[in-house]
């Protein structure tokens, strides 16, 4: 009778399950970046003085071409030529080539505010060129233009300026891209005209083979972009060094006069570099510890 009742107790008695903690829910992450980029004022005050420094070159060069027609066949591009170097930055002549101005697409005349915000909500994910390539054909209505961009482009044209985009987005998504820029009030863009796209010529993201044969047809009188590949293939090398290269006598004077740089300091490759690249050893500094003078 003892035995049956024990058995019968086992026989009810339940194990209790070993409970599974769940996955910690990430919160999205607005980072500085994207605050300063896409929500401050500060950023679009900045965005405001590039495309206005860039328009009033234009206008100055080519006023000075119609006082001094004679001068026409001196003019030179914004683009290097092949055999440059940062050294040697010589620039590719003109001839009598109707004038452009090249433009980079993302962070520059664009906002991709959808991909970003895709982004912020999934902290952490590496990038995926196949997410990337899915946001160009799905995000055509979610995008922004860049602050002052529209003004920008608008006066540029009405001056007889050829606005030339030239973006690493991809050749095969060339009608979305076409159909992006135009949502965001920037006019149209003919892809193999006034739409450069990676793929369409040279290899990998560099951007040199597509704005010589863009050269070839305009004279390139300016360029804006957010990286420094948006106006050589040269800068290459350490943060050091590309630093050093932006400020060299014979690269400055470029700056402001015939490229132009937007902020972004969301992605690209200015987000390089350790302590050892950013704070110059004789710079650093830290508090004295407690007692010390």
């Amino acid at each position: 009778m003892v035995l049956a009742l024990a058995l019968m107790v086992s026989a009810c008695t339940t194990v209790p399950q070993a409970t599974v903690a769940p996955a910690p829910v990430v919160a999205p992450t607005v980072t500085p970046g994207m605050q300063f980029l896409y929500g401050s004022g500060e950023a679009a005050a900045l965005d405001h003085q590039a495309y206005n420094t860039l328009v009033d070159a234009v206008r100055r060069r080519l006023a000075s071409e119609k006082a001094d027609p004679k001068a026409l066949s001196d003019r030179t591009s914004a683009v290097l030529t092949p055999d440059a170097t940062l050294d040697q930055p010589a620039t590719l002549p003109c001839g009598d080539r109707p004038r452009a101005v090249v433009f980079d697409v993302d962070e520059t005349l664009l906002l991709n505010l959808g991909f970003e915000y895709d982004d912020a909500t999934h902290p952490g994910a590496p990038y995926d060129e196949a997410h990337w390539l899915q946001w160009e054909q799905a995000g055509v209505d979610r995008v922004a233009a860049v602050p002052g961009a529209v003004a920008a482009v608008n006066e540029l044209r009405n001056m007889g300026v050829t606005v030339v985009f030239n973006t690493n987005r991809s050749a095969a998504n060339a009608a979305f891209t076409e159909a992006a820029i135009a949502h965001a009030g920037l006019g149209s863009a003919k892809h193999g005209e006034t739409l450069w796209l990676k793929g369409d010529l040279g290899s990998g993201s560099g951007k040199d083979s597509r704005r010589r044969a863009i050269a070839a047809r305009y004279c390139v009188v300016a360029m804006g972009g957010d990286q420094l590949g948006d106006f050589s293939d040269l800068f290459t090398g350490t943060p050091q060094q590309r630093r050093a290269a932006v400020s060299s006598p014979a690269i400055h004077g470029m700056w402001g006069r015939f490229w132009f740089v937007l902020p972004n300091p969301v992605y690209g490759t200015a987000l390089k570099g350790g302590l050892d690249d950013v704070f110059p050893a004789d710079k650093r500094w830290s508090p004295p510890a407690s007692g010390e003078k």
